[in-house]
């Protein structure tokens, strides 16, 4: 059937997240490819998503994740093809499902054209000029530029054996372009006509806070004159959240909104809170990622600031809030919230249990999925989109026990001792319980080690269980798309509901209709409030709803 019109679908829709390398493999090479994802989509259907959004699956060596792109414009022949992109694409529309692809315009791979004309064409070329070159220092240009460090570890700075170096704020393997030139300018702009062309819905655009960059002071200011980028508010770090960044976004939305309907964009951009709402102005982006919760402790009051914050940051721009609870790049939220809260807001506990192999600190695995089935409903009550990373359906937690030769991720690498990285939020999903690769392929092979208890929440053994996750996320999704009303939220604060929260450890509000949310932070049950229940996330005691439990109520 055609995709239902709605030209502001993206305002409201539940984005599920495909990391198509881990997501279903079709030909039993281990890697999951596009062909599996369309043989997945009635999973999809099922589970009632609006849209998916495809992490990338151009051709790349996965020097981190296919996010170090070969060529824009194609598919990485491990994956598929173009005709097998159309194939998935129109099962998609067919099944009233949307299609946000990932772009990644911050960088290429090393081993992108461009790049590789850069290095051969030498300093001061119209080639180099498409990236950040610069002279090295010391007496022969030995050193490099600055002490700044790459996300993923080491020096920001690669040499190329002439007395150069270029720019790299992620893996060695992924050069950071020059936007102040205009063949990149226009090259991004053909490339997101190429997708919108096919059909595309829409648009991801990987750290869209990096593309401007200030390298006009000499010397450049070192690592420890740089300040923490998501903490500057006024747009003069040299390195990101830039104003400059507005106008290369104007020139994007004018291509999207060439196209009938408009294709949506939503920006990752780790900035400021202050900043974020830039991102999401009518002329630049439209949305932009709200990671708030991400860092947020199992906390009803660090609940209701965030939602306060966010939702009076749409007002001001007419656009519309992206709740998000897991991702590729975090530890899964389950895990998250059965380890001890530790108030530093940016995952410094997951990263310490990661390198214990486990172990320490000690996680409570059933806490943690008690905790990430009530917040999952509270995040699906909100206004605005809300976006799910494949797995999340199964309650799937982080794997922690990946033996070190076999990881991937470029932070393991660079961060040693430090930072085991991202994998653990990668691992190819269980289908079927008593198959090869827990079906997520013909054979037992799965591009990253699947552990052996993986089975336990593989599809086939949660599919029409009553209290699995799955049903529970297929139970939810399909109420609200019928609840569903105009983008406001209103505060339960009233004595009925006051006297259900003692120390502040419930929160309640109801959407137009008569929808309410009750989420119950805390470690002791409260008194259930009139209405008829729709949904809870737990079973609920007679008149009241348990610690760390949320109700959907009508009333």
């Amino acid at each position: 059937m055609p995709l239902t019109p709605d030209k502001d679908w993206w305002r409201h829709a539940v984005v599920y997240q495909v990391y198509p390398r881990s997501f279903a493999d079709s030909d039993g090479d281990g890697i999951g490819d596009l062909k599996g994802v369309t043989s997945r989509v009635d999973h999809l259907r099922r589970l009632g998503v609006d849209a998916v959004w495809l992490s990338p699956f151009y051709p790349s060596a996965l020097a981190d994740g296919g996010y170090d792109v070969d060529d824009y414009r194609d598919v990485d022949p491990r994956l598929g093809t173009l005709d097998d992109f159309d194939e998935m694409l129109a099962t998609l529309h067919d099944a009233d499902i949307r299609v946000i692809v990932d772009i990644v315009p911050n960088h290429t791979s090393d081993r992108h054209e461009w790049f590789r004309q850069a290095l051969a064409a030498g300093p001061g070329s119209p080639e180099r000029d498409r990236y950040v070159f610069r002279d090295g220092l010391g007496p022969n240009k030995e050193l490099p530029p600055s002490d700044w460090q790459s996300t993923f570890g080491g020096s920001a700075w690669e040499p190329v054996g002439d007395g150069q170096w270029y720019l790299h704020l992620f893996a060695v393997e992924q050069p950071d372009l020059n936007w102040d030139n205009r063949e990149v300018r226009d090259d991004f702009l053909r490339t997101l006509r190429f997708w919108s062309d096919r059909g595309v819905d829409g648009f991801r655009v990987d750290v869209a806070h990096h593309l401007a960059k200030d390298l006009s002071t000499d010397p450049l200011p070192s690592a420890a004159d740089l300040p923490i980028l998501d903490e500057v508010d006024d747009g003069t770090h040299p390195l990101g959240d830039r104003e400059e960044l507005m106008d290369i976004y104007a020139e994007w939305r004018g291509v999207l909104d060439s196209y009938d309907p408009p294709r949506a964009a939503v920006a990752e951009a780790w900035v400021a809170p202050s900043r974020r709402h830039r991102y999401a102005l009518p002329s630049a982006l439209g949305q932009a990622f709200n990671f708030d919760l991400l860092r947020a402790n199992f906390d009803a009051r660090e609940f209701r600031e965030i939602i306060d914050r966010n939702v009076a940051a749409t007002l001001e721009t007419g656009s519309s809030n992206t709740w998000v609870l897991s991702n590729h790049d975090v530890v899964r939220h389950p895990t998250r919230y059965g380890l001890p809260d530790d108030g530093s807001g940016r995952g410094d506990v997951g990263r310490r249990w990661l390198l214990s192999g486990g172990t320490e600190p000690e996680l409570d695995a059933v806490r943690g999925l008690r905790r990430a089935h009530a917040v999952t409903m509270l995040v699906l009550a909100l206004p605005g989109s809300a976006y799910v990373y494949q797995g999340e359906e199964l309650g799937l937690p982080e794997v922690a026990e990946i033996p070190d030769a076999e990881r991937q991720d470029p932070t393991f690498f660079r961060s040693p001792g430090h930072d085991v990285g991202r994998d653990g939020c990668r691992v190819p999903l269980p289908w079927v319980a008593d198959a090869p690769s827990f079906g997520f392929g013909p054979s037992p092979r799965s591009h990253l080690p699947q552990p052996e208890w993986w089975g336990e929440h593989a599809v086939d053994r949660q599919d029409g269980v009553p209290g699995s996750t799955l049903e529970l996320y297929r139970a939810a999704l399909r109420l609200r798309r019928e609840l569903r009303g105009p983008e406001e939220l209103t505060w339960l604060d009233d004595a009925a509901v006051a006297a259900a929260a003692p120390g502040g450890t419930v929160l309640a509000f109801e959407r137009p209709g008569g929808w309410v949310n009750v989420t119950n932070f805390g470690a002791e049950k409260v008194p259930l409030p009139d209405g008829e229940v729709l949904l809870a996330s737990g079973e609920l005691g007679d008149g009241v709803i348990p610690a760390e439990t949320t109700v959907w109520l009508r009333r």
